[in-house]
């Protein structure tokens, strides 16, 4: 039943996602990425987890890019089932990743989890109370029950909803920024 509610709010998504204009998507990442600079928890961050956005999600490449210099940056990289994490060292160092094309940083892995700090985290929907949907491979739920670091979802308004499914296996944002 789980299953099926996610299923049905994934192909509700992707169909508001479709109609997202191009103008609109720049513009509110902006505004989200905003937030997020203002809080005290990214401030304080020294090494900092994100990803590298992919049509669709909030817009973070020039966040990243901005940052890199001041904070470590670290960014996932699929392996089969498993999500390693790798040292952003410029756009210059990405290549396309198995898992739908993502780029990720080229380079060995980052082993020293718990000096993560924050966690910038993407999703398909969040709710008001910080649950996370998100593709469904559960790449992120596995590696996020991991780590004891802040973990905030970032999301547009049309991917914030009252009440996502969600079971025990998903884990829950410390944070939910939207436009």
């Amino acid at each position: 039943m789980i299953q099926e509610k996610k299923m049905a709010l994934r192909q509700q998504i992707k169909i508001l996602k479709r109609n997202h204009k191009d103008d609109a998507y720049y513009a509110e990442s902006t505004l989200i990425i905003r937030q997020l600079e203002e809080l005290p928890e990214f401030k304080k961050a020294k090494t900092i987890m994100a990803y590298w956005s992919i049509k669709g999600e909030v817009y973070t490449h020039d966040f990243i890019t901005r940052w890199c210099r001041q904070k470590r940056f670290v960014l996932p990289s699929v392996d089969g089932n498993i999500m390693h994490l790798k040292i952003f060292e410029g756009s210059d160092n990405l290549t396309p990743g198995d898992l739908y094309s993502i780029p990720e940083p080229d380079g060995p892995i980052f082993h020293d989890i718990s000096d993560i700090d924050l966690i910038i985290v993407p999703g398909i929907a969040f709710d008001l109370n910080n649950n996370r949907m998100g593709r469904g491979k559960a790449y992120y739920d596995r590696f996020l029950g991991s780590t004891t670091a802040i973990k905030v979802g970032i999301c547009f308004r049309f991917q914030l909803f009252n009440e996502v499914p969600c079971d025990e296996n998903d884990i829950k944002m410390d944070m939910v920024i939207s436009n």
